[in-house]
């Protein structure tokens, strides 16, 4: 069992012990039990103290049991509350860490509890599109008040312990910290406790809120306002309503109806996708984890321009001291001065300290001689993407790193084989695709060379979680995950203008179905010019594969995006509000004109489903051929790096949501469009996604 029982000096002390965090797992339901009849039946036992070891109280659920029976096995998390609850003797909570979820609905199940300070409360039920099923949004609202509760449930977000000392959660906060200070307390406190009668209970507190019906109403405005894809948050709303307005019992049976609604919803099958796909990602079959790793204690950067200044903020802001290389001083001071604004932006926002910014500052500094970067642990390329450049700069690093150093190359399309063998230890070279802006984009690509050692894999991964990325392995192909899968994202994007679509429309039609932005803002964003140099390198390596023309022309008005102010919308300094441009449409409508299409109206339902379905098509051809390791690696590409709606879990998980057999028969519908022959291949389905659909089967 999970959990372990002692008695000493009339106190029993039940611990749970299911490391990392402690979870709510079969076992440990079982142990906590076990526990509780043995301290019920020895009559030397006054009280109980509940507890988990080490730094965690209990996190919550067990996520190695979600979707399987043990989840739903009795005892239950109800069962093993309600016997708590109801027990003669008195149970005290030892809050001596995290107690989140299950976990602290537990701890709402004991008679009082105990805390020390800096102890992380939650109920994130939420963040899984879910809310707490165990009496959490009936529980809470009763000792720490109605407003507060909500916030928590509605949010997810943890609070620390001494922030809630003052309301009926806690009986007594105790200093120390750890479990030993916990355990002590919760002791002492239950012996002065232990004759006391009758017992409290959470649920009978009354909750008395006045002109409930004013405030809810508000509530629900404001969560319809900020969470209208979601569910649970106005489910979590309805809950906590039910604890003011409905008998205990009756807001319990309210509460466990709108889990069990919320369980089936797309939407939370999507973000416990996603809240698996995040863990799943950092897995690598064959890399055992412990493989021995590296020592990253320095770092270098090669390019001090946007991206390689955002780079080495990552290892700034991770506390490993990063020096930034450029062969002209004053393209470095430029670049150095880019990134001490960028700091100086934040902290006045008020979201860094004068000491973090110092303390920031202070690691970054900057060389123009490749000299004084050799004893740096890994050095990261940020140079222009071109291999002819790559080339130069990974032989003159071969030249000069320190033996053992990881050279990482930050190309978004290019062979990382190839580039690795211009140096004469391959397998100290790996790709690190980060994402613009780098020192804001969660994601990073990590690409696994044929001869990338794997020690060097299983150090950038770990690096990844030091610089606060989700890491994700793909192999070697040109775009690796994410961009070889936006070019036939973009390819579509650019056939809906030529058959009647105009830039609006498509980025409308998009960013209503979630994206955070669609792909011609994208393109501005990003930059059009960084687009038109892969594809003019594509009409050579790939004659075959036909483009709209519209986007080369684009280039061709000088029209490259944001950073000229004009791209496939107008932008006026200062201000990244897209203002659609007559000349540019104009343009769309004669290239439909010179290709002989008669331009059509395009339901936003085809542009959804044109985009998102190329994406999985391509998502699952890279699956097939083993660049990308499960399916979920390319919906977390897809959702911490290019701005998928979370909600629907990735290009992946939505094409299971929708139904692979729908998938390939619209796909089917597409190949026989007005403009397909230009297409070529694009709505032939990868031999994986045909399988599935023809075995009824999922992605998932």
């Amino acid at each position: 069992m999970t959990a372990t029982t002692r008695v000493n000096d009339g106190i029993a002390v039940i611990t749970v012990d299911n490391p990392p965090v402690n979870s709510m797992s079969l076992a440990a339901r079982q142990g906590i039990v076990a526990g509780m009849e043995q301290a019920l039946a020895d009559a030397s036992v006054k009280a109980i103290v509940l507890t988990g070891r080490g730094k965690s109280f209990c996190a919550g659920a067990e996520i190695k049991e979600f979707n399987t029976p043990a989840a739903f096995a009795e005892p239950s998390l109800a069962t093993v509350i309600d016997l708590i609850e109801n027990s003669s003797k008195p149970v005290v909570a030892a809050i001596n860490g995290t107690a989140m979820g299950g976990g602290l609905e537990l701890a709402l199940g004991c008679h009082y509890r105990v805390a020390i300070a800096g102890a992380s409360i939650a109920l994130p039920e939420v963040k899984l599109g879910i809310l707490p099923g165990a009496g959490g949004t009936q529980r809470l609202p009763r000792v720490v008040g109605v407003e507060l509760a909500l916030n928590m449930i509605v949010s997810g977000t943890p609070v620390p312990s001494q922030m809630l000392a003052k309301t009926a959660l806690f009986d007594r906060m105790v200093d120390g910290a750890g479990a030993d200070a916990a355990v002590d307390g919760a002791i002492a406190f239950a012996k002065e406790i232990a004759e006391k009668r009758p017992l409290p209970k959470v649920r009978d507190i009354k909750v008395d809120f006045p002109l409930h019906e004013a405030f809810f109403a508000f509530a629900r405005n404001t969560v319809n306002a900020v969470a209208k894809n979601y569910p649970a948050p106005k489910k979590c709303v309805d809950a906590v309503e039910a604890a003011v307005t409905k008998r205990f019992d009756d807001g319990m049976a309210f509460e466990r109806a709108c889990f069990i609604e919320l369980v089936s919803t797309p939407e939370s099958k999507a973000l416990r996708h996603a809240f698996f796909g995040e863990r799943a990602a950092s897995k690598i079959p064959d890399v055992p984890e412990d493989t021995p790793t590296r020592a990253i204690r320095s770092a270098a950067v090669i390019g001090a321009g946007t991206m390689g200044g955002g780079i080495a903020m990552n290892f700034a802001n991770a506390g490993i001291p990063v020096k930034v290389l450029e062969l002209k001083q004053e393209a470095l001071d430029k670049g150095l001065g880019t990134v001490r604004k960028n700091y100086e932006n934040t902290m006045k926002k008020g979201k860094l300290t004068q000491e973090k910014f110092d303390q920031r500052v202070g690691l970054i500094s900057g060389t123009t001689d490749y000299a004084d970067i050799a004893d740096a642990d890994i050095v990261v390329e940020a140079v222009f993407e071109e291999m002819g450049v790559k080339e130069a700069v990974f032989k003159k690093l071969d030249e000069v790193m320190k033996p053992g150093a990881i050279l990482a190359s930050n190309t978004s399309t290019l062979d990382v084989d190839k580039i690795a063998e211009f140096t004469k230890r391959p397998q100290d070279v790996i790709g690190t695709h980060f994402f613009s802006p780098a020192n804001v984009m969660k994601l990073l690509e990590i690409v696994r060379g044929e001869k990338t050692g794997k020690d060097v894999l299983a150090t950038t991964m770990g690096l990844s979680k030091k610089l606060k990325k989700t890491g994700v392995v793909s192999g070697v192909c040109d775009g690796f995950i994410g961009n070889r899968m936006i070019e036939q994202y973009s390819r579509q994007a650019g056939f809906l203008l030529e058959e009647g679509a105009l830039p609006e429309q498509v980025d409308r039609a998009v960013e209503k179905f979630g994206f955070a932005m669609g792909p011609f803002r994208m393109g501005d964003l990003a930059g059009n010019d960084i687009g038109y140099a892969i594809r003019k390198r594509r009409y050579v390596e790939k004659p075959d594969m036909v483009y709209s023309r519209t986007a080369d022309l684009l280039v061709e008005m000088g029209r490259h995006g944001q950073k000229t102010g004009a791209g496939w919308y107008d932008y006026k300094p200062g201000n990244r509000a897209a203002i659609p441009n007559e000349q540019v449409d104009a343009m769309i409508v004669d290239e439909s004109k010179r290709l002989g299409i008669e331009r059509r109206k395009i339901s936003d339902e085809e542009i959804v489903q044109r985009l998102v379905f190329a994406l999985a098509n391509e998502g699952a051809q890279i699956l097939d051929e083993g660049i990308a390791q499960r399916a979920s690696d390319i919906d977390m590409v897809y959702l911490t790096g290019y701005g998928f709606p979370i909600y629907r879990g990735g290009p992946m998980c939505y094409a299971d949501t929708v139904g692979l057999q729908k998938v390939v028969a619209t796909m089917a519908k597409f190949a026989k469009g007005p403009n397909a022959e230009r297409q070529g291949k694009a709505w032939v389905p990868a031999p994986l996604l045909q399988k599935l659909a023809t075995e009824g089967k999922s992605f998932s």
